[in-house]
């Protein structure tokens, strides 16, 4: 197959991002960015077909920094697959009704719901989070479990999908989300494509940690960069923690305290999500076997591989390998 030669869905999943009034501008943004980006010149078509929405003409966003033209009203969201929701810095203010009963018709009749950050206040505003998997900014859990306690509130991850209901934590984990959406809709190629444009980390699992507790390590301590991609280079290779403690020439024990200060995981958490991903893309860009591409990945068997797999897409190799491969051109 070729390297650089993709072929898009038959029709681009249609997009709306709602903004309203104090919206947060971050949060637009990267929806817009990987959503709304019209045609990729390193894919060749567009994703999405993107629209912002707003209730009123005029939307005056977060602190008054500009006020927005969205392209429609909040009729739009009848016939979008995918409703965003972004950020709304104030969370004890109510939302309007309409943007509400909007959401709701959107979720009725199928679309999918993404709500960014506090955002999630927004969705369970609509009575949709229900019993739902939900995650919200680390600050602001205690607040959301006391006003909705249906709701199964996942406190420590970048982000939840939880079917046709995804939400993701702080500002940043919206890239985290979005890109997992892309990965669901077009594979792990397509994804890093878009996140190699973006020069943003290719896939972070929703269960990392969205609270990572020291964001610069002292100078005496060096980064873990070194090390994760001495390892990324030898996925095949049967490494342990104490091959990357020995790498990056410290303790086992440390080198568990500094993954979970620096990365926001555990060191095999971490090989694993690397090695699905590159068996991903394997099975999207290769012939090779389910057994040869468990073996090049570092999964080992054919059933970890299945296992593995499953648990992160609900797809065996063979019908991961069907899904994907419809979006590269044979050569």
């Amino acid at each position: 197959m070729s390297q650089e030669s993709f072929h898009p869905l038959s029709v681009p999943p249609r997009v709306a991002l709602v903004v309203d009034r104090g919206s947060n501008p971050f949060e637009m943004a990267c929806a817009c960015e990987i959503f709304g980006a019209r045609r990729r010149a390193e894919i060749g078509f567009e994703l999405y077909e993107f629209t912002v929405v707003a209730p009123t003409r005029t939307t005056t966003m977060r602190d008054g920094l500009f006020r927005l033209t969205a392209d429609a009203g909040l009729e739009a969201l009848a016939d979008a697959d995918m409703v965003i929701v972004p950020n709304r810095p104030d969370v004890e203010e109510p939302s309007r009704p309409a943007v509400l009963r909007a959401i709701r018709d959107a979720h009725a009749r199928g679309a999918r719901i993404v709500g960014l950050c506090t955002g999630a206040f927004t969705l369970a505003e609509a009575g949709i989070l229900e019993g739902r998997r939900v995650t919200v900014h680390w600050q602001l859990v205690d607040e959301f479990v006391r006003r909705y306690p249906g709701t199964r509130v996942e406190p420590d991850v970048l982000f939840v999908d939880d079917g046709d209901v995804m939400t993701s934590a702080g500002s940043a984990a919206a890239l985290d989300l979005a890109l997992h959406i892309v990965r669901c809709d077009y594979g792990a190629e397509v994804a890093n494509h878009v996140s190699r444009r973006l020069v943003f980390s290719a896939f972070r699992d929703g269960n990392q940690r969205q609270f990572v507790e020291r964001a610069l390590p002292p100078v005496a301590e060096t980064s873990l960069a070194d090390t994760l991609t001495w390892a990324q280079e030898r996925l095949e290779q049967p490494l342990t923690v104490a091959d990357l403690a020995r790498h990056a020439h410290t303790s086992v024990t440390s080198m568990h305290r500094r993954f979970q200060t620096e990365v926001g995981t555990t060191p095999l958490s971490w090989l694993t999500t690397q090695r699905l991903q590159f068996a991903q893309r394997l099975l999207e860009r290769t012939d090779q076997p389910v057994d040869e591409v468990a073996r090049r990945s570092g999964l080992g068997t054919a059933t970890n591989l299945r296992t593995q797999l499953r648990r992160h897409t609900g797809l065996t190799p063979t019908a991961y390998r069907r899904q994907f491969t419809a979006v590269l051109e044979p050569s």
